[in-house]
């Protein structure tokens, strides 16, 4: 079990774009994935891309919220992950971001996406999602091609200390 040092807003690891994985044996994913699951609930997130542990592997995990369960963490990887919108509608709503610790911003994302990536055994997974869903998808798909939220702001003027917001 181990705890990683997340990369802060200005750290380089954030604005390169990763890189794919070609062959899931090569890296020990399963110790990623953990010590990148104790990471996230360590700091409370909902979301964890690999750059943000200061790794170039095009992966993240995310705390599913259509799955509330009080007794079980619910983490979700996705591997050489593949999102397109679903429509042209959006939707702007707060989000944060482990980060950028401390503050908020007013972010403009689609509201319907679909997904496709593999899982950690390897297996393709596909789906349709929507809400809350589809923007913690987004973000994180984000952090993989080196994009901040703070760059998808739906108003300058809406970002700031969480505590002001």
């Amino acid at each position: 079990m181990a705890i990683l040092k997340i990369a802060k807003l200005g750290h380089p690891v954030l604005v390169k774009k990763t890189n794919e994985i070609n062959n899931l044996n090569k890296l020990n994913l399963k110790k990623i994935v953990f010590d990148m699951s104790e990471t996230i609930i360590d700091a409370d997130g909902i979301g964890l891309a690999a750059p943000q542990v200061h790794l170039s592997h095009r992966m993240f995990i995310y705390r599913n919220p259509d799955i509330e369960d009080d007794d079980k963490i619910n983490i979700t990887v996705f591997i050489n992950p593949i999102i397109e919108k679903l429509s042209d509608e959006t939707e702007d709503d707060w989000e944060a971001c482990l980060s950028v610790p401390g503050m908020s911003g007013l972010v403009r994302r689609f509201k319907r996406i679909k997904y496709s990536a593999i899982d950690l055994n390897g297996n393709n997974i596909a789906g349709e999602v929507e809400g809350l869903h589809a923007r913690v998808i987004q973000h994180e798909f984000d952090h993989l091609n080196g994009v901040l939220y703070t760059s998808r702001l739906a108003h300058k003027s809406a970002f700031g200390y969480s505590e002001e917001m």
